[in-house]
């Protein structure tokens, strides 16, 4: 059997664990195992052996919000288990927690030695994908030191501190080396005739800087209720559709895994948040682009993640050049990391400013949070920093200088910095790829809301009437420019993109369905695209690609040049529905829904390209987040474009 991964997700912490509940510590793949807060693993092994072998596995793990599975011992068929070992985990804050139950198949007393090798690396995540790069580490300090009922390893480079305890109830009988730095755990359980026998074990991550008083949970029960309750919360109120239960089924799966997903975050007078993590594994932290979205597409039916996104963001808004990596005056962070790595400066992502989209979403959403609550409190409060974003857009940005959001490769960085922001996602309709700065078509658009809804705040709020007359101007002067700029006539659709020279990047890509959304359109040009976006060349049956069929630039399992992005299509439904093609919408919404079937209602980060019409379930990425925030939320659009018929 392959050994899978299963994500077990609370706010910032998760833990991967396989099939039998172990986690291998194993460097490379795809997908990180262990126990990780705050960007660093806590937990790198966790192996559980019956009378010194490993044990077999009757009932794998499945994916859930508690990881459950039953094993045996190794045996033949002429002499059953003597027992079986009930295995369930579960993941609190900065917390694991893990109940073995061991039943006795047998009419007499038995004996089972059981053993759990435990080790915690504290490995950056950064240095556990497969991108081949290694990171210098000069000076680290690793101990072990016994506990009464386990053993705590700790962590120690320069100013930076790390712990992780481990505690059993009952104690172990000896804790052994193993020669490899990792401990086990050792009992000797006695079982009475066909009796049960609990162990419990709990683990407590201490990441560097964390000064809270933490507590583990009892048990794994006491985990699922709370996290019940969470769900629970998240979801009162929210309507869902009677008339369309799988559309509903999805909704409350989004909703479950966005209460899973919240992670802390400070405001602008230090008041503590939660906010939209961008997903699991590699993304448990604030991304500017990612909580924006996922906030504008559950804004209607839970307005608190919106909120608690902007004064995040309004924290973290860069004040000058010398903030960050690219940091620029006014300009919306991109990611926000907390690990070793970003700490002592080896990788450039403790505050990392690469987005050319991040600042006009910012605004889109204060103006979307106005519109939808009717609270202005919260926009008088963010006056300085909506007044700061529209100044980055206009001057670093470059719209008064180039016409045009534009960015630039960021050497160490990212290349692309718009949504599409693998090395090659950029790219003309043979693959080839611009040089030199980069004005993505989407960011246009989402500067022309931006001004729009801006105005309209200055406007109703700030009681600026000639600051609202001056964004109305700039926004219909971008829409003017761009239709002229960026619209390809012999192909009737919008470029992806224009480079430094304004020669325009032709690939046929889902980014037009964002201008939809975003109202950058003529009407007439609207239409056009939003027709064309559902040809069989871009409509793959289980939803729009980013990169229509048959160019040279396509691929099924490009990050961005051929797959389906669940969040990607549910902006185009909701820019389809407001060019009033609602059949269009309708499709693109069964086909996200159809899909999201075939895995209990959860939309993952993105899938495969490959045509339902010879392919018939949808093919899965194989480096996908197993939960990320956009696609969680995407059945939230969903619902707001077509309703629940």
């Amino acid at each position: 059997m392959t050994d899978r991964h299963h994500l077990l997700v609370h706010g910032a912490t998760f833990a991967a664990v396989g099939d039998r509940g172990d986690i291998s510590g194993v460097r490379g793949g795809g997908f990180p195992d262990g126990l990780f807060v705050r960007d660093a693993r806590h937990l790198s092994r966790w192996q559980l052996t019956l009378d010194g072998a490993v044990p077999e596995v009757l009932s794998p793990v499945t994916d859930g919000d508690e990881a459950r599975c039953v094993l045996v011992p190794r045996g033949g068929r002429q002499e059953p288990p003597a027992c079986t070992v009930f295995r369930e985990q579960a993941v609190g804050d900065s917390s694991f927690v893990e109940s073995l139950k061991v039943t006795s198949n047998r009419p007499v007393p038995i004996t089972v030695r059981l053993a759990l090798t435990v080790d915690a690396d504290f490995t950056d995540q950064f240095e556990l994908r497969s991108d081949h790069r290694t990171y210098v580490k000069t000076g680290v300090v690793r101990s072990r030191q016994l506990l009464p009922d386990g053993i705590e390893f700790a962590y120690r480079r320069a100013d930076w501190r790390s712990r992780t305890a481990i505690t059993a109830d009952p104690a172990p009988d000896a804790v052994e080396e193993t020669g490899t730095g990792a401990r086990r755990l050792v009992w000797s359980l006695d079982v009475a005739p066909h009796g049960t026998t609990e162990l419990l074990l709990r683990v407590i991550a201490r990441p560097h800087g964390e000064k809270r008083a933490l507590r583990v949970p009892r048990d794994p029960a006491a985990v699922h209720r709370h996290l019940r309750a969470r769900e629970e919360q998240f979801a009162e109120g929210v309507a869902f559709p009677t008339g369309w239960p799988e559309l509903a089924a999805a909704c409350v799966r989004g909703l479950a895994d966005l209460a899973a997903l919240q992670v802390p975050a400070g405001g602008p007078d230090g008041e503590d948040l939660r906010v939209p993590a961008a997903g699991a594994p590699w993304f448990l932290t604030l991304l500017g682009r990612d909580a924006l979205i996922t906030s504008l597409f559950a804004l209607p039916y839970r307005p608190g993640p919106a909120a608690a996104t902007l004064l995040a963001l309004a924290a973290t808004q860069a004040t000058g050049t010398g903030d960050a990596p690219v940091a620029q005056p006014g300009k919306i962070v991109h990611e926000v990391r907390h690990g070793e790595l970003a700490h002592f400066g080896q990788v450039p992502f403790g505050r990392y400013y690469g987005s050319v989209d991040a600042t006009p979403l910012f605004l889109v959403l204060l103006g979307a949070y106005v519109e939808q609550t009717g609270d202005t409190a919260l926009a008088r409060r963010l006056e300085p920093h909506a007044r700061a974003a529209i100044g980055w857009m206009l001057d670093h940005g470059g719209l008064t200088s180039r016409g045009y959001l534009v960015y630039r490769a960021d050497e160490g960085g990212l290349a692309n910095q718009n949504w599409k922001d693998s090395p090659g996602a950029i790219c003309c309709a043979d693959g080839t790829r611009p040089t030199g700065a980069v004005m993505a078509a989407g960011a246009q658009g989402y500067a022309y809301d931006a001004l729009r809804r801006t105005a309209s705040v200055a406007r109703g709020v700030w009681g600026d009437e000639t600051y609202a007359a001056l964004l109305e101007q700039a926004a219909a002067d971008l829409r003017d420019r761009f239709q002229r700029d960026f619209w390809m006539r012999e192909r009737s659709f919008p470029a992806l993109a224009l480079d430094g020279q304004g020669r325009q990047i032709d690939a046929l890509a889902s980014d037009a369905g964002h201008l939809l959304w975003s109202g950058l359109l003529d009407k007439e040009y609207g239409e056009v695209v939003g027709r064309r976006l559902l040809e069989p060349d871009f409509f793959s049956g289980w939803g729009v690609r980013t990169v229509a069929s048959g160019q040279p630039a396509y691929h099924p399992l490009s990050y961005h040049r051929g797959s389906v992005w669940p969040h990607d299509n549910a902006l185009i439904t909701l820019g389809l529905a407001r060019y009033g093609l609602h059949d269009e919408a309708r499709t693109v919404a069964h086909a996200l829904l159809d899909a999201a079937a075939v895995t209990g209602y959860r939309l993952p980060e993105v899938w495969a390209g490959y045509g339902r019409d010879t392919h018939g379930e949808p093919v899965p990425y194989p480096h996908a987040c197993g939960l990320e925030a956009r696609s969680a939320a995407a059945p939230l659009a969903l619902l707001t474009a077509v309703g629940g018929v």
